[in-house]
Parts: structure tokens; sequence; C-alpha cells
């Protein structure tokens, strides 16, 4: 289902901090792990060429020792784990490895070798998420990391927010699967936005009436659907704990159940029932993308052949 892995590094501490998450996961799917290094060359002068081709090598033959170093304690995790070294730009290089070699999930820092910065995750990491051709999860480089590669399990509590839609539900059989894996309780929540309505003029009672039973209707809906995908039989064995919720900002009100529910991991699919081609992601998984704090799953909805299309068009 997620095999084989992509883990890109930078040989920096915080870009580390994916390894314990990379083994988590490998474990519940039985997936091998690519380690992959993208070296950047800079422009220097003709006359500093021969120096700097030296330390050139100096620096491959360092990140390929570290690489190799890494893959040993993978292997002594009992893990299938392969070693890469590229040249070339970091972002385009990752994308273009990941498409080339099958890959099912790229397991991405935040923050890498730039250190951390005040937005929830760095221009590298923005560039390969939006242009990735699959699965992405985002560990967060500023929150409390597990030491090593401990067997403990790091998802205690997993967020899922659903829509009704078949598109959203992608993210189930991932997750039930991490679920098992990790002993983790599922939270489904859905969120039932009250209808925008013209205000040019006061509301009437019949607006208010009408805004009423509609959020009633979907309500119902809505609890009635939740109770379904819980008894869903792939769910057996799974805690799983469902939340209804009513508000006018959605993304808003997922950010504040994170909180009160203590919340390891959010897991979406890349669109909803609304999402559109054009874009390799809805709304909502934007949101939690940029201003999320927890650990973040996106997993891809859109064919291959689509979203390579979309890669095509935002590079011209």
């Amino acid at each position: 289902m997620l095999d084989p892995i992509l883990v890109p590094l930078d040989g920096s501490q915080l870009a580390e901090c994916v390894l314990p998450h990379a083994i988590a996961i490998a474990r519940s799917f039985d997936a091998q792990i690519n380690l992959l290094c993208i070296l950047e060359k800079h422009q220097v002068s003709a006359s500093a060429q021969l120096f700097d081709l030296v330390n050139w090598q100096i620096k491959k033959t360092k990140t390929s020792l570290y690489l190799e170093k890494t893959k040993m304690r993978f292997q002594e995790a009992g893990l299938r784990t392969q070693v890469t070294v590229q040249e070339g730009l970091v972002a385009e290089g990752i994308t273009e490895f990941a498409q080339s070699q099958r890959v099912k999930l790229i397991v991405l820092s935040s923050h890498g070798r730039n250190g951390l910065t005040p937005w929830g995750i760095s221009s590298t990491s923005q560039k390969i998420i939006l242009s990735a051709p699959t699965s992405v999860f985002i560990v967060r480089a500023n929150q409390p990391q597990a030491s090593g590669l401990s067997e403990t399990p790091l998802y205690q509590r997993i967020l899922v927010p659903l829509d009704g839609s078949q598109r959203a539900e992608n993210v189930l059989p991932v997750i039930t699967q991490l679920a098992r894996s990790q002993q983790a309780q599922v939270h489904l929540v859905q969120v039932v936005q009250a209808p925008e309505l013209a205000r040019q003029m006061p509301l009437t009672g019949e607006d208010i009436d009408l805004s009423n039973r509609l959020v009633a209707r979907n309500q119902h809906e809505a609890r009635h659907y939740l109770e379904q995908v819980k008894s869903r039989s792939y769910l057996e064995g799974v805690s799983v704990q469902t939340h209804l919720i009513t508000s006018h900002n959605a993304a808003a009100e997922l950010h504040q159940l994170v909180d009160l529910e203590q919340i390891n991991l959010v897991a979406l699919s890349a669109h909803g029932y609304s999402g559109n081609h054009q874009w390799p992601y809805g709304s909502i998984t934007n949101n939690f993308m940029m201003y999320g704090k927890s650990h973040l799953m996106i997993v891809q909805d859109l064919p291959a052949k689509l979203d390579i299309t979309f890669r095509e068009r935002t590079e011209h």
C-alpha cells in the first residue's frame, strides 16, 4: 500500500526528525525505505573550480558515508533500505526520484538545514509537497521528537476529517493499517458548516428558519454517515471515536479539536468532495499543511497521470 517509502535527508538534525516516523510507517506497511540526499552545486569563479571540485568530492564521500550509516540503523531494525546520492536541485530532484522509483509515500521534515522558521513548512519542503507525485507525510521539526529509532508507538490519537465523499475516505485504508500497528485511537470528525446567506438586508425569521432547517438536515445526515463509517468491517478492532461539529469555519474548529484531543497525527485525503484537479490539494489540506502543529499525512487521491499533467502546467 505504501511501498516503497522515500526519506529525503540533508544531514541536519532537523531533517533527521523523520527517522522514527519512517521506521514506524515502514514497519506498519512492510515497506522498503529509500534514503536520498540531493547535493546542490553553487556557481564559482574559474580560479576556484579546481579547489571546489576537490571539496565537492569530499562532500559526496561524506554524504555517502552518512547515508550508509543511517542505512545500517534501519537494517538493524529489520527494514529493507537503499541509499542514493544525487546532484542537482533539491526539490526537483526529490520529485523526479519519487516519480522514477514509483514511490508511494515521501516522509519529509517540515524544516531542514536552513533551520526553523515562523512558517509551518520551509520553502523547500513546500516545493516538494506541491509537486510530489505521491502521498506525503510531514513531520513537524519544531515538535518534541522521539529519540533514536524507538519502537514506542508514536501516534496514540489520529484525527481523520471526513466530508461524506469517497475522495475524503481515500485516507481510511491507510490510517486503519497504521492505527492497528500503532495501537492508536482514530478520531473521525465531520464539520457541518452553517450556510452563508446574503446579508444586504437583515435576516428575516424565514431566513433564519431556513438556515436552521438546513443545518439540522445536514447534522442528521452527518451523524448517520459517521456511524456507518465507524461500523465498517475494516475498522473492526480499531478504537474509533466520532465527532460532529457545526461551525461557520471548518478549519478553525478542526485545529481546536486537535488541541482539545491532544492529537498526534492528522490524516487527510488530498481532496474532498469539492476538490478540483487543477490544484494538488484542497483548502482544508492546504490549511493544515501551512498552519498545523501536529504531524500530517496527506494521502494523494489524484491518479498519477492527472498529477503529472498538473506539474507540467505549472512548469510552463
